[in-house]
Parts: structure tokens; sequence; C-alpha cells
């Protein structure tokens, strides 16, 4: 059994495996159990590297359509998005070598598809200092993969090889529930492992509830396994200062545990703590992988029932309200923002937090207070938890669906396919009289790229123009599984709708200008001729002083009346039928 050693185990959890340790223990594992284990190739990397997969299973099966078919759950380990966080690629090895290698039943009514390394180009980015702030491996992967795109930021906006490759995956294989396996970051205290499952904030109701109990259930099991285990993800304030207490984000679908929501689909993710030694970090996830393994032999069946009751209900969203955003205590967040800022006046409830002691000075370095800690000395945290959430962005369904112009079908119809959305393309000319168009009254670009793109985030509304529609534009049906996804991506202001994400920036731009001495002549006539404009243009002088002191602002009045105006300017180009 030496051969199925990780490079782990064989240096006392000293190093970790890059790519070819993977491709190797793959192969090695399919070698020795081919009735249980098929290891395939389901995609490339940026530079061209094989992503390689196993599925594990006792059931008879190793197919996808059959597994789908005869309604065995699938729990995916997705390990590596951030190869320096090697804990998951470590602790999925082990765990399954050991439950392949002994009697357990776990795998009979189940199966398991493991996702070593998801960054494949990233952890062959090697260096000792790739993840200052953690304790091991001496060496680790990077980050970001190959093209500098964070894997956990392009769920929705799908642009890395390597997340399309995923996308093809889960639309294949539709795992039940994905452990995205990391390590968090971030101040020193006692506990070593957090897990925010999804939906328990978001989603379904009927799964947030199963979300509980699933949380709750692993959380004992890790509390029986000597571990002390976080039912939230700990993030601070205020980065540095402990004393702030923690907030609960509710991620959007850009973050797995967002996404997976929008798929009726259940999400855990898995922090454990970098502070901690690798060895005992790599034990505690290999408990977390056993845990969750064990409730989806006990209740898989019944949650994928769940699950497909959850896929009919989205099914018949046409009309029904959606929650597309959440707020916590986190303000809302500006174009480009990762982190927001805090409400300071927002509800908390206090309570009691096992840290370290610590001390807050100035720094002769930085200048400001900077926090040490001294892990010798438990000490007992009094802080504030900041964890009511509230809808901050509710959008009812369209009855029909949403029709995307010709011009745009071939950008946003490849989107929709990463995604595994139905759709389907107009044969010829369709008019819609009926249609709904956004119209934007402001938008709001980033100050700089983020993840690449260019962010754009739009105040306006929706009213009821006709439209036409030439043969090639594509119609989404609301009534689908994924109505949820489709609303998170074709909803203009949606957090990270494609509109969000800078794919429509173009719409917002101007394409033609008027000299100001024709616009001079064009409001000076309307000014003249047409009473309701005249009155309107008063109206706003005496109410509005930045209208007033604004000459652009007030020859546009007229500009966006007249003839000459451009229609699809500061339009929407997708369509509520």
């Amino acid at each position: 059994m030496t051969d199925l050693l990780t490079i782990a185990e064989r240096s006392d959890f000293r190093l970790t495996g890059r790519t070819d340790e993977v491709q190797t223990l793959c192969a090695a594992f399919a070698a020795r159990w081919p009735d249980a284990v098929r290891s395939f190739e389901y995609g490339r990397s940026a530079e061209g590297r094989p992503m390689r997969a196993m599925i594990v299973s006792r059931c008879r099966s190793l197919d996808a359509a059959e597994l789908k078919a005869r309604s065995v759950p699938v729990l995916m380990l997705q390990a590596g998005i951030h190869p320096g966080e090697s804990d998951g690629k470590d602790a999925g090895f082990m765990v399954l070598r050991d439950l392949l290698s002994g009697s357990s039943t776990l795998l009979n009514d189940i199966a398991v598809l493991f996702v070593p390394a998801f960054n494949t180009d990233g952890h062959e980015r090697v260096g000792r200092w790739n993840r200052p702030n953690q304790v091991g491996p001496e060496e680790t992967g990077w980050r970001a993969t190959a093209q500098n795109l964070n894997l956990n930021r392009d769920y929705m906006k799908a642009e890395a090889p390597e997340m399309q490759a995923m996308l093809r995956l889960l639309n294949e294989w539709d795992p039940l529930v994905c452990a995205d396996l990391h390590v968090t970051d971030g101040a020193d205290f006692e506990p070593d492992i957090s897990l925010q499952v999804e939906p328990v904030n978001q989603g379904d109701a009927r799964l947030c509830s199963i979300g509980v109990e699933l949380r709750t259930a692993l959380i004992k099991d890790l509390e029986a396994k000597g571990s002390i285990p976080l039912a939230f993800y700990p993030d601070l304030v205020e980065t540095d200062n402990p004393a702030s207490g923690f907030v609960l984000t509710v991620y959007s679908p850009r973050f797995s545990t967002g996404y997976f929501p929008q798929r009726n689909r259940w999400t855990v993710l898995v922090e454990t703590h970098s502070w901690k030694p690798y060895a005992t970090r790599v034990r505690v996830t290999q408990n977390t992988i056993t845990g969750l393994i064990k409730l989806m032999a006990s209740n898989g069946a019944a949650w994928l029932g769940a699950a497909r009751g959850a896929d009919a209900s989205a099914a018949a969203l046409n009309g029904a309200e959606m929650t597309l955003a959440y707020a916590s205590s986190w303000r809302e967040p500006t174009a480009g923002a990762e982190v927001t800022e805090v409400d300071a006046t927002a509800e908390a409830e206090m309570i009691d937090f096992r840290g370290y002691a610590y001390t807050r000075e100035k720094s002769d370095i930085s200048g400001v207070l900077a926090t040490i800690y001294d892990p010798s000395t438990p000490q007992i945290w009094t802080v504030p938890y900041r964890n009511k959430v509230k809808a901050s962005l509710v959008v009812s369904a369209p009855r029909g669906g949403y029709a995307i112009p010709a011009g745009w079908a071939d950008i946003i119809g490849a989107k929709l396919e990463h995604h595994g959305v139905t759709f389907r393309s107009l044969d010829e000319a369709r008019r819609f009289e009926r249609a709904e168009v956004f119209r934007a009254s402001h938008v709001r670009f980033s100050a700089g790229p983020f993840e690449g793109r260019m962010q754009a985030a739009v105040d306006g509304a929706w009213g009821e123009e006709a439209v036409e529609l030439g043969a090639g534009s594509l119609i989404v049906p609301i009534t689908q599984p994924l109505s949820r996804l489709v609303m998170a991506l074709l909803e203009p202001q949606a957090p990270d709708s494609l509109l969000a994400w800078g794919f429509f920036n173009a719409c917002f731009e101007q394409k033609e200008a008027v000299e100001p001495y024709v616009a001079e002549q064009i409001a000076r006539d309307m000014f003249a001729n047409d009473l309701e404009a005249r009155n309107e243009f008063n109206r706003r002088l005496k109410e509005d002083a930045a209208f007033a002191a604004s000459a652009d602002a007030r020859l546009e009045f007229f500009l966006r009346r007249h003839v000459s105006w451009d229609a699809q300017y500061m339009r929407y180009p997708v369509v509520r039928i």
C-alpha cells in the first residue's frame, strides 16, 4: 500500500505534492480498485495541463448518467481551488484510500467525485513563501491561475478555462453536496476549522433547514473527534482588530458558497485554520470529509428527494419573487468592491469566542495599531457577532423568461451553455408587444479592473415596451430547474450578473455626440414649441441646484426628448418576456 501514500505522509507532513503526484495517485487508485474507482481527465488548464478527477463508489456504477438514473447521491470534494491551501488534496486521497482498503460500507450507496487539484497551473507555481501566513507545508502552489484569476471569484462569469471545465463537470455529475476545501487566514484563535453551509441563509427554504441539520451534525461529529469547529466563517469586522467582533456574510454566486444554492444543491465551505500545523489541518480535514461521507450515506436519498423538489419549485417560479442579494452588517457594495464597509449600527449579539491573549500597540513601521497574539495564553473574547441577514434585492421573476437579441447571442449564449441553462434560438424574427425593457438612469464603473474585468452597477427600472427580436435571438425560459441561476445571471442589478461583470459595458457608452451650438438650437426650438418640456425644465431649474448649475445637464434635458437621441443608449439589451 506504500504506493498509495501521499508525499505529505512520506515527509511527515513537511511537504505536499504537485500535479504529477495527482496523476500518479489517481492512476494507482484506479489500478488497485478498478471496480470502485475511475480516474478521468475533465479539462485542460490555461497552460494545457490535464485536470483530473476520480469517481469513487461501490454501488456497481462509475458512470454519471447511470448514477443519475439510479438516484445515487454524489458528494463532490473540490480541493486545490487555491493551491497554497493543499489540505483537501492530501486529506481526500487519505480518506478514500482508507475507505477503499477496509471493510467500510459507506460507499455502497453513494458516490464521491474527487477533484484533487482544481487550479492545476497554480499547483506548479511553487514557492516557500506563497502562503506566508500559514504553518506548512514548506512549499506550496500559488493562489491564482496562470491567467492570474482567482477561481473562487469566477463561478458566474466563467472566464477561466479551468472554471469552464468545472462547470461541465457539474452539469454532467450534478453533485448533491460540494465540499469546497480551503484554509483560512486572519486572526489567531483556538478553533481549528470553520464550516459555512449553504443553503442556510439563502436559496430554497426547504433546503435551508436541511443545511442547518447538516452543519449541526457535522460540527457535533468534529467536536467528538477533538476539534473546535465554528459554525460561521470568522470574518472580523475590522481586519486586524479582534475586539471589533465578527460579521456573517452571505456570499454572492461568484463564490462556491453562493453558486451552489442557485443550482438547488448544497455546498460546505471547509476552512481549516492556517496557524495550526499542517499535520493537524490535514487530520481535521480528513475528519470533516469522513463525517460528510457518513452523513451522505445516511441521509443522501432523502436530501436528493428534497433537492429534486426544489428543482420542481424553481421550474414553476414564473412571476414569483426571488431574492438575489442579501445584507447582514455589510453596507451595499460598490462596483469592483471585494470587501465592503461594515455598518456599525447593525444589530449584533454578544458571543464568547475562544481566542488568544493579544496586544494592540502603535507600530513604528506602519504607524497604526498592530495586533500581536500570544498563542500560549488562551483567552475568551466577548465580542459582537453581527449575524442578522436580510434581503437587499428582491425581484419578481418574469412570467415567461428572458430574450437575448441576436447581436448578443454568441457571447451570452456561450455563458448560458457553460452553466447548463436551457435556452432556444428563434428561427425567425418575432415582435413582443409587451416586453419589459430595463433602462439605466445611472451607471457606476469600477475604478480599476477586478478579476480582469471592469465591473458595472446600474440604477434604473424595467418598463413595458414593444420589442422586435431578429432571427437568431435567444429565448431563455424561466420554467426550468436552474431558474434561480438564470435570474442571477440576467437580472441587471444582481451582484454577479453578466451586466455586473462588465459584459454589457458598451451599452452605457454614448456613440454619437451633438456639437454644443447644435444642441443649443435644438434646446431653444423645443423650449419655444414644447410646453410640457418647457414647464418640466423650469421646474427642474427651481428644484435641482446641481441640474441648474450644469450646462451639459440642461442641454441633455432637451436632447433626450429629441428624435435624434439614441434610444439604445443606457438600455440593457436583455429583455423580459
